[in-house]
């Protein structure tokens, strides 16, 4: 979910690695040792948590996360916990890196020193004030000034312990000044608003005479203003402090006016004394994104540079394998690359172009697809979003009875404990090497289309070129579905969706040992125990060595390289696309049912959205797709109540609060995106609840009453005319066959990618990497005119075709830099327009200062 800025859409996202934490204070107690847990949050909103490991003080977690983020945020945080089972968990430290900080860390494995935890140190949110100095003559002629203090409103405070119940105490601070008012509370909102005025009296000298306020002369520029931000709390440990500001009364000015919104601050010398080291340290890796994505008419040129690749001989002349060229690691060309093609339906012309060039160039058949190639990262790219649902369905089930029964599978001698059995563990292993072969060579048929397609192109430029080799045609492909696709995720199964958490070190290893004998058997190696270093693999491999295990590999990969359309089955097949814990408000489908909140377990398919009372039990309440009207977000007002959305049915709405902003974000877009084939969607919704007999945003009486508010979140689909099919054929496919006509893929493939977002990312690697295109264009030169041996310093591009190369990089440039002119005359108007202490950008917001700072000195806007 973008946010719109003048035209502009801007998506920020972040991923994270949380990798290990050492030192760890010891549990006061004979123990010591503790139960740890990890949190990531945006300011005080946890959005993440990991697993909890146990009985240690330098927890290894090994976890990735990624994100959208839906709203702006000052901080991102991450709190080490201890759990308690009888208390509240206790926060060990944490770590906070600003916002404006991010880049610096950008990409790299960093040890953060943890801080301490305070309550006068978790702040957020801002608070709009407006002062005004008035002179007073009282009865004797004395000139005196009265302070007016408007506190108005407050916006993204806190939530402590589940409830927000804010209000403000002001105070004027100076000499022999200790005077203090507070506004009302105003209940269950962190969003209040006050609208209430303070007076505070400024006496002058006897000697003041100038009608002129002077502040420079009098003693009111060492006079302060303090607003406090409190939750008023019903515990015995009284009020807890949400954030505060000080505001100088210099700001007056001689105007006696100041009217600013202020980024709330944690109180000054809040924090325990704690030395730096004391409570250990967090491994990080943080790669934050900015995209600022314009109109798509702007990337017309460059995107159509980009969709035309598969089409240009030779393709070692195209934009995109030119990006590959130039970008320092190949994934960074392949992930926008990938979606991109995958997005306009390319993504098969596109590989099986580079494929060919790429075997064409490979000398002996044993190293085909070995190396980290544009063509291999794109492939990988594909199979992790294309068969997403394929692993999902095929290895999930196996992996979850792994990870959850803990049999003993550890076959070699030297690792093995006193109370394990060698014959009882290899039993085990094998056991599970066997039903994750079959699951696996049994499942040809679910293989998604778009997967296929690839591996026939494969297949045939393989074997075309090696002819003498007949194995070719197989290696070339289980050199990605076994080696590439399967294995790791057997390996690590929560890099793929398959499990929430890393799993255990025991599990984690019984894994490793069956991902190292599916991959062997899949490779169809002529002299297969050769392949294991150790001997006890060898050994353990003497299981499998038998003709039955070769052809049924051979059978799988005939089957997945045979090239075809999808079929109505693959469509009608229920794909999950989403699941979890949410609450939901009772829809009234009785008349006097009670409209109370309940959790309820939740999940999302391709046909129908159903919440149950827990999961794995039966569906409580189903809604078939094709009824959903709209998915749109609920006013927080409307229950006092943060994340809310709204499914929009024929008969009536179902209220939904998310767990946080971004699962709100993430639910309202697979919603969205999935429903919005319906025929019947609306144009218009109520972005607030009908309660007490009318809507209490528009207070029209009729339940029934048309919406007042435009529908957000259309996406842009493509028309019959671009998928180059009769309009009435595709018309007549049903409704969940319009999402598989897309490449074959499946329904959730093609609703994730934004093909304008994908060409932004391009054009700034294009940008980042300016001087290489212009290295790559000297090469070209090089090339046309000297026929000797091949400079060392251009030696590192593939040109096959100077003159047709030397075109194609001329065109990228020219894209590249009208985009950068249209990037640099955003960010100037936009610094014109810019006022300090706007709602947009309050006084205190260090990460704006810093984009002033940057300004200048950037030639892009993606970081």
């Amino acid at each position: 979910m973008a946010v719109e800025e003048e035209g502009l859409r801007v998506f920020q996202s972040v991923k994270i690695k949380i990798g290990e934490a050492k030192n760890i204070p010891p549990y006061p107690g004979p123990n010591k040792m503790r139960d740890c847990y990890c949190t990531v949050n945006l300011d005080q909103e946890e959005v993440f948590r990991t697993k909890i490991v146990e009985k240690s003080l330098c927890p290894f977690y090994g976890e990735d996360f990624y994100c959208e983020i839906p709203r702006s945020f000052r901080h991102l945080s991450f709190y080490i916990f201890d759990r308690d089972v009888f208390r509240r968990d206790s926060s060990i430290g944490k770590v906070a890196v600003k916002k404006e900080d991010l880049q610096k860390y950008h990409g790299k494995d960093t040890w953060f020193q943890l801080q301490p935890v305070s309550a006068d140190s978790e702040v957020q949110g801002k608070v709009h004030l407006e002062l005004r100095l008035s002179e007073v003559i009282t009865d004797s002629g004395v000139i005196s000034h009265k302070l007016a203090t408007r506190v108005l409103e407050c916006q993204g405070l806190p939530i402590v312990n589940g409830q927000c119940d804010p209000y403000a105490a002001v105070s004027l601070l100076g000499p022999s000044r200790s005077e203090a008012k507070k506004t009302k509370v105003k209940r269950k909102t962190n969003n209040p608003q006050f609208e209430e005025v303070f007076y505070f009296e400024v006496t002058r000298p006897l000697s003041y005479t100038k009608r002129q306020f002077d502040v420079e002369e009098e003693d009111v520029d060492k006079l302060a203003l303090r607003v406090d931000l409190w939750n008023a709390s019903n515990l015995k440990f009284g009020d807890e402090f949400l954030g505060g500001v000080r505001v100088p009364l210099r700001v007056l000015g001689q105007a006696g006016v100041h009217d600013a919104w202020y980024f709330l601050q944690p109180r000054e010398n809040g924090g325990k004394s704690v030395k730096v080291d004391e409570l250990g340290s967090l491994r990080l890796n943080i790669v934050y994104t900015e995209d600022h994505v314009f109109p798509s008419e702007h990337y017309t040129p460059l995107r159509d540079l980009l969709l035309h690749s598969a089409n240009v001989e030779p393709v070692s002349a195209s934009t995109a394998h030119t990006l590959g060229e130039v970008c320092r690691e190949k994934q960074e060309a392949a992930i926008p690359l990938v979606r991109l093609f995958l997005h306009y339906g390319k993504i098969v012309p596109f590989i099986s172009a580079i494929a060919h060039a790429e075997i064409n160039r490979t000398q002996d058949p044993n190293t085909i697809f070995r190396g980290n190639s544009l063509t291999s990262k794109c492939i990988d790219e594909t199979m992790k979003l294309a068969g997403m649902h394929y692993l999902q369905v095929t290895l999930k089930p196996i992996i979850d009875e792994i990870c959850t029964e803990h049999k003993p599978c550890e076959i070699d001698p030297v690792k093995l404990k006193e109370s394990e059995n060698l014959e009882t563990n290899r039993e085990n292993l094998r056991h599970y090497v066997d039903r994750i072969f079959n699951v696996i060579t049994t499942s040809g048929v679910r293989c998604p289309t778009v997967m296929c397609d690839i591996f026939f192109s494969l297949r045939e430029s393989a074997a075309t070129r090696f002819q003498v080799d007949q194995d070719v045609r197989y290696t070339a492909v289980s050199s990605f579905i076994f080696l590439r696709f399967f294995a790791p995720a057997i390996l690590s199964p929560n890099l793929f969706h398959l499990r929430p958490h890393h799993p255990d070190p025991a599990t984690s290893r019984t894994l490793t040992l069956i991902s190292k004998t599916i991959q062997t058997l899949g490779s169809l190696a002529k002299s297969k125990s050769a392949n294991f270093k150790e001997s006890y693999m060898a050994a353990f491999y003497d299981y499998f060595n038998e003709q039955k295990y070769a052809d049924a590999v051979k059978n799988f990969l005939d089957l997945i390289s045979t090239s075809g359309k999808w079929d109505q089955k693959s469509i009608e097949t229920p794909i999950m696309l989403k699941e979890g814990f949410m609450i939901k408000r009772a829809q009234g489908r009785n008349r006097f049912g009670m409209k109370n909140f309940k959790k309820r377990w939740f999940r999302l398919t391709n046909h129908e959205f159903t919440y149950h009372r827990t999961k794995g039990e039966g569906a409580l309440c189903s809604i078939p797709i094709e009824n959903i009207l709209a998915v749109e977000r609920l006013e927080e007002e409307s229950f006092k109540m943060k994340n809310m959305f709204q499914v929009i049915q024929p008969e009536r709405a179902l209220y939904i609060q998310a767990n946080n902003c971004v699962e709100a974000r993430d639910w309202i877009d697979i919603l969205t995106k999935v429903s919005q084939c319906n025929r019947k969607r609306l144009s218009t919704y109520h972005p607030s609840a009908y309660l007490n007999g009318h809507w209490l945003c528009c207070k029209l009486s009729a339940d029934t009453a048309p919406g007042c508010t435009p529908c957000t979140g259309y996406i842009k689909l493509l028309t019959s005319a671009q998928l180059h099919i009769p309009v009435l054929c595709f018309r007549s496919l049903s409704f969940h066959a319009r999402f598989v006509f897309f490449s074959g893929l499946p329904a959730n493939i093609q609703l994730d990618v934004d093909g304008d977002r994908e060409t932004e990312r391009i054009y700034s690697l294009f940008s980042t990497y300016m001087t290489k295109l212009i290295k790559m264009q000297e090469a070209c030169g090089s090339k046309s005119v000297y026929d000797g041996p091949e400079q060392e310093e251009y030696s590192t591009f593939v040109i096959d075709d100077p003159q047709e190369t030397y075109k194609t990089l001329k065109q990228i440039i020219s894209a590249v830099q009208t985009l950068e002119q249209q990037h640099t005359k955003y960010k100037r108007d936009k610094f014109k327009k810019t006022k300090i202490g706007s709602q947009e950008h309050p006084i205190g917001d260090k990460s704006f200062q810093c984009y002033i700072r940057q300004q200048s000195e950037s030639s892009t806007y993606s970081i």
